[in-house]
């Protein structure tokens, strides 16, 4: 009876610490001087330059969910965001809108980014990106979605399907 047992344990261990050799996927997001970026404020009626902290907290959450997903096991992505513009624009000339962003064909959201991937073996890759969407407003969700940032993070997401995703063997 013991020697099941103690097998069943053994594999349970060796699977644990099969398990534990490989480090998981992390995804780091820097900020370079968040407070020149053109259009990051939610609630600023567009006067002031920069990045809310609630803006860049909700970019970092949604990168590195897209890491847990995306990235194989042992794999560091390092994203510094250089610039972000957010969709849409505040009208401050609308008396009655005062703190409403107008979603127009003309201010499509974008974010300037560069990033490094890192894994074992294997020699890193860094580049440069100017990510934009100028078809914002046609993407399916986005009128049912109460997210303020879903133009943002669509577009993120797509990036990082593109980049990073595995594709299946042919």
């Amino acid at each position: 009876m013991r020697t099941p047992l103690a097998c069943a344990v053994l594999m349970v261990l060796a699977f644990d610490s099969m398990a534990q050799g490989t480090p998981a996927a992390q995804v780091d997001v820097q900020f370079e001087h968040p407070e020149n970026f053109r259009d990051a404020s939610l609630d600023s009626a567009g006067y002031e330059r920069g990045a809310e902290t609630q803006v860049m907290q909700a970019i970092t959450a949604h990168l590195q969910k897209l890491g847990q997903r995306y990235l194989q096991p042992g794999q560091q992505l390092v994203i510094d965001i250089r610039d972000i513009d957010l969709a849409g624009r505040f009208e401050p000339w609308h008396s009655q809108a005062y703190e409403v962003r107008f979603m127009r064909d003309i201010t499509w959201p974008s974010i300037d980014l560069v990033y490094t991937l890192t894994q074992p073996g294997h020699p890193a890759v860094q580049a440069q990106e100017h990510l934009s969407d100028k078809m914002y407003l046609s993407r399916p969700g986005r009128q049912a979605s109460g997210d303020r940032l879903f133009t943002e993070k669509a577009m993120l997401s797509d990036w990082f399907r593109q980049r990073f995703a595995q594709l299946p063997p042919s």
